[in-house]
Parts: structure tokens; C-alpha cells; sequence
């Protein structure tokens, strides 16, 4: 008998492995860079625009629909990666940051900044409307949270301790961030 309920158990664990996987693959294979036109498509993500700037007011079930699982967790209910994990925590290459659940541009390259926090960091945004804000008083900590002008999506939080000359810190998860490189 416990022969049978190993094998179950390690059947169950695999099967949801293998979802995962498949739904990473699916995920990275519906996103593409188009190199000649500096824009990102997303085949699932009909509302995914770098040029449009018009509000999103979609219920969270269709987010949930075309988002992939990680960015819609910090997209839609405010989790965080962990740090030094993201893709973009230690890069400096030169380009635009673009909201990754809905194409909105969020900062220039040229605002980042090294933090040694664990998640990129920025101290000014693109322009007045890329980025809004509200109290979060969550884990017992009053803080700024950041949230996307176009999607209303979760990106992370602001600080008060970052460079001149704004003296801001955006401290952005990096699974809810898309960059497109500036063309060489």
C-alpha cells in the first residue's frame, strides 16, 4: 500500500510539473520582439500595446486569461519576486521599460540605477501618466505602491531614498517589466 500511494504522489507531482513547463513554453512562445519595428507582440494578449495609451478597465478574469501565471500574480495581486532573481536587476543596457501586462512605457534606461536592492530600480518614470500611486499599508508598513497609469497592474513601490535629482527609488518587480533595446 505505500508502494501505491509513493507512485500516486510522485505521478500527481510530476503531472504538475510538466503543466508548469508547458505553460512557460506556451507563455515564451506567444511573446516576440519585432526587431525592424523596436515593438513587442503578444499573441494572447489582445490589450498588450507599446503605442496605445488608452485606460484598461478589464476584469481580473480576463487578465488571468492573457497573462502568463507570474506576471499576473504581480500584475493583478500585488506579489513580489524575489529579489535578485528578475532580469533586469543587473543590466544596463540602453532602451525602454514597458508595463508587461499591458505595453504601457514606464521608464527610459537612462533612469536607472544600481540600488544593490535586488530588483531594478529607477528614479524618475517616462512621463506623468505612466505610473500612479496608493497607500499600502500591507505587512504592517505604510508604503507607496506603484501601479501601472494604463492597467491598473501591481509594479512595485516607491521610495524616498534614491539619487538626485528626484531622490525617488522605483523598486519594480522584474517579471512585470518588458524592455525593448534602443536600436544601435
Amino acid at each position: 500500500m505505500n508502494k501505491l500511494k509513493l507512485f500516486l504522489t510522485l505521478t500527481f507531482f510530476t503531472s504538475i510539473l510538466l503543466y508548469i513547463a508547458a505553460s512557460k513554453t506556451i507563455n515564451l512562445k506567444n511573446t516576440s520582439l519585432n526587431q525592424n519595428k523596436n515593438f513587442i507582440t503578444k499573441t494572447m494578449n489582445p490589450y498588450y500595446s507599446n503605442t496605445d495609451k488608452k485606460k484598461l478597465v478589464l476584469p481580473d478574469s480576463v487578465w488571468k486569461k492573457v497573462l502568463p501565471i507570474e506576471v499576473y500574480e504581480v500584475s493583478r495581486h500585488a506579489e513580489t519576486e524575489r529579489p535578485f532573481t528578475g532580469k533586469y536587476w543587473n543590466t544596463n543596457e540602453k532602451g525602454t521599460y514597458y508595463c508587461a501586462a499591458c505595453g504601457n512605457e514606464l521608464f527610459k534606461s537612462d533612469a536607472k540605477f544600481s540600488s544593490s536592492c535586488g530588483w531594478p530600480s529607477f528614479f524618475e518614470q517616462s512621463n506623468k501618466e505612466s505610473i500612479v500611486y496608493k497607500t499600502d499599508k500591507t505587512y504592517g508598513m505604510e508604503r507607496i505602491e506603484a501601479i501601472c497609469g494604463r492597467c491598473d497592474g501591481h509594479l512595485g513601490h516607491l521610495f524616498d531614498d534614491g539619487p538626485a535629482p528626484t531622490n525617488k527609488r522605483y523598486c519594480m518587480n522584474s517579471i512585470v517589466l518588458d524592455f525593448i533595446a534602443d536600436k544601435k
